[in-house]
């Protein structure tokens, strides 16, 4: 009796890593690998998976390390390494609130500590329901609006911790439109 180990199993491989990824992400995968060079890729690809999926979940970093065929260690290294890779969901509206110099003086800590009292999380955190991310950075360009947040590419100046809960309704409230509710 003839029996054979296999032990080539790269078609179940790339079959596992299409359904988590896209067959362009795939594709692209497989290119770099190619490469003599291929884990120089890896940051790459990373930005490529994470700008389709939002962010950057366990099996598509496992269907990363396998078909560019760098230990998975390394991959989630990388993502969590550089501060630009998320490994969870964003919200639908990302709140960045501006700490720098200009709108800390003006109040940007209070106003991001009201954000923190009403959505019920920190920096970095989602919602539950998943509606509202928020996130601190460091300069927005806007010094002369300070304090400045700003949701999506729509910057809100001179911001004070009472106008939040009415930028969070406005906010709610376009979801709300979006879906056909209340």
């Amino acid at each position: 009796m003839n029996t054979t180990i296999q032990t080539d199993n790269r078609e179940e491989v790339r079959r596992k890593s299409m359904e988590a990824l896209t067959p362009e992400i795939v594709q692209y995968i497989e290119q770099c690998a190619r490469d003599e060079k291929s884990q120089s890729h890896l940051i790459g690809v990373l930005h490529r998976v994470q700008g389709h999926f939002g962010y950057l979940g366990r099996e598509q970093l496992d269907a990363v390390a396998q078909l560019l065929q760098v230990p998975a260690a390394k991959v989630t290294g990388v993502a969590t390494f550089y501060h630009f890779f998320r490994l969870e969901p964003r919200g639908r509206f990302v709140i960045n609130v501006c700490l720098g110099t200009a709108c800390y003086v003006k109040g940007a800590e209070r106003v991001a500590d009201r954000l923190k009292e009403e959505l019920g999380i920190q920096f970095g955190e989602t919602t539950s329901d998943g509606l509202f991310s928020l996130e601190g950075t460091r300069c927005l360009g806007a010094c002369g609006l300070a304090p400045v947040v700003m949701i999506g590419d729509k910057v809100f100046g001179d911001m004070t911790p009472d106008q939040v809960p009415a930028l969070l309704e406005k906010h709610a409230k376009m979801r709300d439109a979006e879906e056909g509710g209340p």
